[in-house]
């Protein structure tokens, strides 16, 4: 009973953490995106993050996933690692970060519907009603909003969490097999060489231009919203 407890006191904490990370990514995105086009911050972001994962899974010495996730794998990597990335730079180039927060109050109810999908996952009632409470709330807001509010930035806010629920939901159902943080590693390996390409090919023409806090913004939506968000 005590482990339980203790078990399940860790996973609130973690949550929390976790959470607290993953907040200032929107923020860091739209300061990063003075300095940085959306294409370069989303392919060096995952490259940065895919390096560092690459290094701590070889420290560890975790052995190659099986190829039967490969699926699996590259759906997650489509999700968090390019798809809501990427659609979240272009979303904030017409929207303000505060505003698209707000969407991200969506999130719960699309990872959930994808791990119905996805996982077979079953929430009970109680977290059904609260979503769809939650989610009704976050659209009201949304359509209230004066109309010089960008109908284009909303509208990718919503492709982002759509694909972000279903990245989110593939890799937690890859956990159960791989472990959590080598699940979010081994999707952004496995995004590597393709964003790293992609990468050298979006480099700004100069740096001279570059500002220090595009760089800070840059770091930290590369190690903690790519990376050490995901591990807690």
């Amino acid at each position: 009973m005590e482990q339980r407890a203790a078990a399940r006191a860790a996973g609130w904490i973690n949550g929390f953490i976790g959470v607290a990370i993953f907040s200032g990514s929107l923020p860091a995105t739209r300061v990063a995106l003075q300095d940085f086009a959306p294409g370069f911050l989303t392919f060096s972001r995952a490259s940065i993050a895919g390096i560092f994962a690459l290094l701590l899974l070889l420290a560890c010495r975790e052995r190659l996933p099986a190829r039967r996730y490969l699926a699996g794998l590259t759906i997650s990597a489509g999700g968090v690692v390019i798809g809501f990335p990427l659609l979240t730079a272009l979303a904030l180039q017409h929207i303000t970060a505060a505003h698209s927060i707000v969407f991200l109050g969506l999130l719960p109810l699309s990872t959930a519907l994808f791990a119905v999908i996805r996982g077979g996952e079953r929430p009970h009632a109680g977290f059904w009603v609260f979503s769809l409470t939650g989610s009704a709330l976050v659209a009201g807001f949304a359509l209230r909003q004066p109309a010089s509010l960008s109908a284009e930035g909303d509208l990718l806010m919503l492709a982002a969490v759509a694909v972000c629920g279903l990245g989110y939901a593939e890799g937690a159902r890859l956990s159960r097999a791989l472990g959590g943080w080598q699940t979010i590693c081994w999707s952004l390996c496995l995004s590597l060489p393709l964003m790293a390409i992609a990468a050298l090919y979006t480099f700004p023409p100069s740096l001279s231009g570059i500002h220090i806090r595009g760089w800070a913004a840059l770091g930290y939506v590369s190690l903690f919203s790519m990376l050490a968000g995901f591990v807690f």
